[in-house]
């Protein structure tokens, strides 16, 4: 099925949940405050559309990008770093796996008592989120290349900078581009949480603040947001993956 069709599907699919979603509210008279039907939503969105937009969702978008940010970054070194040093990968790999054993949601308010309630908090919490995925498939990624390929640039006298930039590099994309993927969706919820334990802005705090006042309507507009944010980073990633890679694009 070509990507056509599957947007058609998509599109049929979310047109008969939301009609379903708002027939229920409707003929179930389901109290707003409890499940308020998409058209509550949809205008809760276009009535709170300058805070949402103006303030709260630039707040959060500046979270995940900066916290992403800082995991690539960190994240893609350190898998190289471990790559390239078994000691390093011996010492620095377990307390990576150690790291989240422990329930995610029990340390992002230790990072916040560390990194304080401003935006260095949230995005605290946001990097605790993302760097795990990146550095764990960047680095499997690396170790997959192929042996018998890294020993025939060895025997044709490559130095270990071009097998890295000829091969290992181009070999570890799917996998990074795959993590990065997943990373892209955690840093909304990272950046959400980080709002929820104490801020003064941002789409977490505007729908905890929602949630407390009981409007559901303005609640599930800023999940909405939330969503579309995730999704969208999703996309951009799938498509940076697909310029970089173009085998995937005859898949």
């Amino acid at each position: 099925m070509d990507k056509g069709k599957r947007g058609l599907w998509f599109a049929a699919s979310l047109i008969l949940f939301l009609g379903v979603w708002e027939a229920v509210c409707r003929l179930l008279a389901i109290p707003p405050f409890i499940l308020p039907p998409p058209s509550s939503v949809l205008y809760a969105l276009w009535e709170l559309r300058e805070p949402l937009f103006g303030q709260h969702l630039w707040a959060t978008l500046k979270e995940v990008l900066i916290g992403l940010s800082i995991s690539i970054v960190f994240g893609s070194l350190l898998a190289f770093v471990m790559n390239r040093s078994r000691l390093v990968e011996r010492i620095v790999y377990p307390y990576i796996v150690i790291s989240q054993t422990i329930p995610i949601i029990a340390l992002s308010p230790v990072f916040i008592l560390w990194f304080g309630y401003d935006i260095s908090g949230k995005i605290a919490v946001t990097v605790l989120f993302t760097f795990f995925p990146i550095v764990v498939t960047t680095y499997d990624g690396l170790r997959g290349t192929d042996r018998e390929m890294i020993r025939l640039l060895q025997t044709m006298g490559a130095t270990p900078w071009q097998i890295f930039t000829k091969l290992q590099l181009p070999s570890s994309l799917p996998a990074f581009f795959s993590g990065l993927k997943v990373a892209a969706t955690y840093s909304v919820s990272g950046a959400t949480i980080g709002e929820w334990l104490g801020a003064s802005e941002g789409l977490g705090y505007f729908g905890r603040r929602a949630s407390g006042n009981f409007q559901a309507p303005a609640l599930f507009a800023s999940v909405l947001l939330l969503s579309l944010l995730g999704m969208l980073l999703f996309w951009i990633v799938g498509y940076i993956g697909q310029r970089y890679m173009p085998q995937s694009r005859k898949k």
